[in-house]
This record gives C-alpha cells, sequence and structure tokens, in this order.
C-alpha cells in the first residue's frame, strides 16, 4: 500500500514552506506529504487522488484564502476523503469560524499561527489525530473499480473481460453499493454515462468498449515480429499449450484471443479430473498458470482481437485482423474451440446479461444469493456450474430434457449434485419463455412428455445447451464437416473437393488441415474429445507438426 497522505493548503508561500518543512521532518518517513497555496488546485487533485485509491489521512488548511475558505474547502474535501482528519489553521481573529467548523464540517482540531515551538504546539496533535484515524482506518482497494448497474450487458460484458483476463477489479453497484454514487460525482458523471470504468492511475472511461479498456492497460503489443514461425489463434487450453511449446522450442510464437484467455475451460468454477491435480483446480487458475508459463518463455499475446481471415501467398500466411496490423507467419494453428449455441426461446435474447448467461459467468454468481437460480444442460460444465452456484443462490435447478444425467455427466459430478441439498433436477423439462421487466424474473417450464406448464420465479438462467465451432469466420478453402468443425488428417481424404486444394505429395499430417501449414487443434477440431487434458494434447501436438511442416519448406 502506498503511504498515506498529509494534505496542506495555505495561500502564504512562507507560510506553506514553514509547515510543510515542520510536517516532513516529523512525518515524512511514514506519510507522503502534498502541499499547495492554491484551495481550487487542492481540490481538483482530490479526485485524482480517490480514483487511484490514495488516501488522505489529515487535511491541514488555511483560514483565510482567497479562492475559497479553508472551512468552505474543508467542506467539500470531507464529500471525497469522509475519514480524513481535519485541521483548521487561524489567526486569533478567526476563533469564532474555527469553533463554528466543529459542528458544520465535523472539524477535529484548529491550530493558531504560529505554533511554533511544533514540538510543543503542533506535533502532538497531529500525532493524536493520525492515531486516531489509524484506529479505525480500513485500507482501500488498490486497482480496478467498475461502477455500473447489475444487470446491464455492458457492465457483465466488461466484468467478463477483467475476469476471463485476471485483471482484479472492484465491482460497484450503483443500486446497493453507497460509495458508487460519490465516484460518479467526484468524476463529474450521472447514471447515463455508466457503465464507468476507473483505471488505478486515477483515469476513467464512460461506456467504455472492451477494445477502449484492452487499449488503455496496454494489453495489446503496439510492434509486433515481422515474421512469426507459428501464430495460434485462440487461447483455450489448446492454444495456451501450443504457445507454452511453441515458445519452449525456440519458435516465435503469437498467440491472439478473441475475448479472454481460457475459453469454456477458463470459465468453469472446479476442473476436477485434470492429471496431477488431485483437490481439482479452477479454470482460471489453470489459465493464469498456463498465460504466465507462454509468456514467461517468450510467447507474445494479443487480446482481445479477433481474426476475419487467412490469406496464404509464397508459402507465408497472412492474418487478417478485424481491427489491427495484417500479420505475417509461416504456419497457423486455429484453437478456436466452441460458441454456446443460442436458446431460440421467446424473451432470452431480451434479458441475455441482465439474468440470462451462456456459460459459467462466474462473475454474476455473488448476484445469485439467496434467489431462485435456474441451469439448463446436462454437461459437465452445466454440472460445475451448478455446483459453484449452490454456495450462493437459496436453490439451484438443473433442467434436461432427458431422464436423468447418466448419459450425458461424469458420475463424480452426478454424486456430488445429488448430495447437494439445494441442487434440483428437473428430468424431462425445457424452458419455454423468459419474463421479467429491466432483467429476468420468471420463466415458465414445461414438462416435455405431459405438456404440463409452470411460471417459476428466477433471478438467474445459465444456460449449456451444447456447442458449436466458431469457424464461421474462416473464408480459405479449409475444409469443414457437415457440422462446421474442421477436418483434419487422413479425414479429409474421404472428402471430394479434397484433391482440389491439396496440391502437395504427400498426405496431411494429422492435425493438418486442407491447407497445407495449417494446423488444428482442440474442440473446434472435428473428432476431438472434448476434454481439457485432450486439447492441451492436441496443442502440444500441433507444435510437432509445426516443426515438421518448417524442415520441409
Amino acid at each position: 500500500m502506498s503511504r498515506p497522505i498529509i494534505f496542506s493548503i495555505d495561500d502564504d508561500p512562507q507560510v506553506l514552506r514553514s509547515i510543510s518543512r515542520d510536517l516532513k521532518t516529523q512525518y515524512g518517513k511514514e506519510y507522503k506529504i502534498l502541499s499547495t497555496t492554491s484551495a481550487n488546485e487542492a481540490f481538483e487533485t482530490l479526485t485524482e487522488l480517490k480514483n487511484s485509491s490514495e488516501v488522505v489521512a489529515l487535511f491541514l488548511c488555511d483560514q483565510r484564502m482567497p479562492e475559497m475558505e479553508g472551512v468552505k474547502f474543508l467542506e467539500k474535501a470531507k464529500k471525497v476523503f469522509p475519514e480524513a482528519k481535519r485541521v483548521l489553521l487561524t489567526a486569533y481573529s478567526d476563533t469564532d469560524a474555527a469553533i463554528k467548523a466543529i459542528n458544520d464540517v465535523q472539524l477535529d482540531y484548529y491550530l493558531m499561527k504560529p505554533w511554533n515551538p511544533p514540538e510543543e504546539k503542533l506535533y502532538p496533535v497531529i500525532n493524536d489525530l493520525l492515531d486516531d484515524w489509524h484506529s479505525h482506518y480500513i485500507p482501500e482497494f488498490v486497482g480496478m473499480k467498475l461502477v455500473g448497474y447489475q444487470f446491464s450487458p455492458q457492465s457483465h460484458q466488461i466484468k467478463d473481460f477483467l475476469a476471463g483476463n485476471l485483471i482484479p477489479y472492484r465491482w460497484f453497484d450503483i443500486e446497493k453499493n453507497i460509495d458508487s454514487a460519490n465516484l460518479l460525482t467526484i468524476n463529474n458523471r450521472t447514471t447515463d454515462d455508466l457503465p464507468m470504468v476507473i483505471f488505478e492511475d486515477g483515469t476513467c472511461l464512460t461506456k467504455p468498449t472492451i477494445r477502449d479498456i484492452a487499449d488503455k492497460m496496454g494489453k495489446n503489443p503496439t510492434e509486433l515480429t515481422d515474421v512469426y514461425d507459428v501464430v495460434i489463434i485462440g487461447a483455450g487450453p489448446a492454444g495456451l499449450a501450443a504457445a507454452v511449446y511453441g515458445s519452449s522450442e525456440g519458435l516465435k510464437t503469437l498467440l491472439i484471443e478473441r475475448k479472454a484467455p481460457g475459453g469454456q475451460a477458463g470459465t468453469s468454477s472446479r476442473i476436477e479430473n485434470y492429471l496431477g491435480f488431485p483437490a481439482g483446480l479452477s479454470g482460471a487458475d489453470l489459465t493464469r498458470r498456463a498465460i504466465s508459463q507462454a509468456m514467461r518463455l517468450g510467447a507474445e499475446f494479443l487480446s482481445p482481437q479477433s481474426v476475419s481471415d487467412i490469406k496464404q501467398k509464397d508459402g507465408y500466411k497472412t492474418i487478417i485482423l478485424d481491427d489491427g496490423p495484417e500479420i505475417i507467419s509461416r504456419t497457423v494453428v486455429i484453437t478456436t474451440g466452441v460458441d454456446y449455441r443460442k436458446l431460440e426461446v421467446k424473451g432470452v435474447e431480451n434479458y441475455t446479461g441482465a439474468g440470462i448467461y451462456y456459460g459459467a459467468a462466474t462473475t454474476e454468481a455473488s448476484a445469485c444469493t439467496g434467489k431462485e437460480v435456474y441451469v439448463i444442460g446436462g454437461g459437465n460444465s452445466a454440472g460445475q456450474a451448478a455446483m459453484y452456484l449452490s454456495k450462493f443462490a437459496k436453490n439451484v435447478h438443473i433442467i434436461i430434457r432427458r431422464d436423468d444425467l447418466t448419459a450425458t455427466m461424469s458420475a463424480y459430478l452426478i454424486n456430488q449434485i445429488a448430495e447437494t441439498p439445494n441442487i434440483v433436477v428437473l428430468p424431462n423439462t425445457e424452458v419455454i419463455e423468459a419474463e421479467g421487466t429491466n432483467c429476468l424474473e420468471k420463466v415458465t417450464i414445461q414438462n416435455c412428455k405431459t405438456g404440463e406448464t409452470e411460471l417459476k420465479v428466477a433471478s438467474a438462467l445459465y444456460i449449456f445447451i451444447g456447442a458449436k465451432p466458431y469457424t464461421d469466420w474462416i473464408k480459405l478453402d479449409i475444409i469443414k464437416n457437415a457440422k462446421d468443425f474442421i477436418e483434419t488428417g487422413r479425414e479429409l481424404r474421404s472428402y471430394e473437393n479434397f484433391n482440389k486444394v491439396w496440391k502437395l505429395k504427400r498426405d496431411p499430417f494429422l492435425l493438418e488441415t486442407s491447407c497445407p501449414g495449417i494446423f488444428a487443434a482442440g474442440d473446434v477440431r472435428a473428432g476431438a474429445m472434448n476434454r481439457v487434458a485432450s486439447a492441451v494434447g492436441e496443442g502440444s501436438m500441433a507444435i510437432s507438426f509445426v516443426h515438421k511442416y518448417l524442415a520441409e519448406v
């Protein structure tokens, strides 16, 4: 934590130098001493200090200043730093004003000028006030702050980005957190400007895009290598593994991610069947470890950044970004994974991001405390989400269309769900409508066998209804199967148009697509096992084929 601040304000430069000297002599090691001759300048500084999570322990302010009387300044400063101690410097003739200020601004003390010797007339007073301040002071969160409405899709998007990129932040719900209105006031903003992001340096952005936040934080490198050995598109488990192995084996490696690293696995609250972690680990923890490892080994990371196309010329691949420079690489590994399928039901689109979420959305779990929550889906992701949400929600209802979970979920998760009293499985059931005003409030569920419907109170709905590969962006002649998963290896020979696009004498490598030097790994690939461990294995294996390809060109 940075040192607390003692702030002195006096329009007389000689007096200010004197008080600053005495304060630095006695308190300079433990406190940051700030001083100014301008009350207006001091007040403008307070907003920057508050935004950057600095803390003022004590104000020492002259009463008679031309821009603003000391009492008036302390009254305004109290709104920004209400816990700071307030001391007024007065002449004998200002005693009445000082006494009145004790009631008006809860003045802690007034000092008569001059205060010599400080050992008798200044330090004992300040020591007592600072001791009292420390006994009540609770350190403020240091880092980014996000102010917004709980059920705002844009706020949800920012929270997901920050959490997914492992960026610490504090959430201020404008309707529940009493400090949020104060943050708006001191930054001269209104609720029309929400969401508002306040950065650690004290600056703020209103209604920012994800790209705005990333650029402000310097997440994207401004200079890229002329030619990469391998560019990996997608930072899920497969992409992260490829980045680790590529960079560790001396390849100039770039990893591009359109949202946040970790993919769907990164949002998992608990992965319990990953080798080497008997107690399990969260997707965020696995992602943090992998990103740190890849970057330590020399991989570059570009996020959030979407790829719109890949072009080939003279054996080189040109990666076209939606917003950014073109990137040239000798090889490409596509690890873009899958997206959750949309639930095409009346009302769902209206409340997506405002009570209805695709995937785990762990950032919204605390908002479910004591409420009724519904989870649609019978796979492991749905089961892990239900277990995590059960720690917050009053009840978690798992909606599935089958008779039970045995065909779609791992046995260990089924057992855990059965042993959790506030999780209820609703078999042979589906959601047919979502309702609410500004956010989700109710869902209508229907029994698939009897057709009977029920209207249920629901504060949140989490959707896990299967996935589709994220391959819509690919315009190159890369062969995909009927479900748009990328085909690789020997399976390509079963397609009629294979010989039209493949012109090499050799067969494609195991993870190679129909375009030489472009590989696919993880869930985006046809025939993938849809497990974290297998994705990691394929990502690392892809690098071995990258080496083979580079050896022959």
